[in-house]
């Protein structure tokens, strides 16, 4: 077990100590995205869903879930945020369906990195849209979610150079 950073030396669950690690500035860029019908394409792009400003809401619930990333996921550290920030970009995928491109960049000055936070903002930015639009149409797909980059810390920086289909 020994080389496996999150048990202790009983082989149970802990959170890593990163207090000798030094602070340093690291971000991370996560994608998500979700395919949704033309009728939910135009209410969302026409500002007609009866929740609201469905894009509007979504950005700040992934900036809620990044803040909240902690509570979440059980090895988590809590970080200090210093930036976060969510766009969007559409896409025609045939004539009856659009997919909603998802870009979650996160920053932080500290001494453990943003993956997480930045997955977890991409990822409940998608889970809104599709709970503000159920109403409409129940078949949606969220998409495939994924680190696009990262940087700073030990371990250096990623960047995926694969397109992920």
């Amino acid at each position: 077990m020994s080389d496996f950073t999150h048990f202790n030396e009983e082989g149970r669950a802990k959170m890593v100590d990163v207090s000798d690690k030094p602070e340093t500035t690291r971000t991370a860029l996560a994608h998500s995205s979700i395919t949704v019908s033309n009728e939910i394409y135009e209410k969302i792009t026409n500002n007609e869903m009866k929740k609201g400003d469905v894009l509007a809401v979504a950005q700040v619930a992934a900036v809620m879930g990044a803040k909240k990333t902690w509570d979440l996921i059980p090895m988590c550290h809590p970080i200090h945020l210093t930036g976060v920030n969510i766009s969007f970009s559409w896409e025609k995928e045939h004539d009856t369906a659009y997919t909603l491109n998802i870009a979650a960049a996160v920053k932080t000055k500290g001494n453990t990195g943003v993956e997480m936070e930045a997955l977890t903002a991409a990822s409940t930015c998608a889970l809104t849209i599709y709970d503000m639009c159920k109403a409409v149409d129940k078949g949606m797909v969220i998409g495939k979610t994924y680190l696009v980059e990262k940087t700073g810390g030990k371990n250096g920086d990623f960047h995926r150079t694969e397109q992920v289909r």
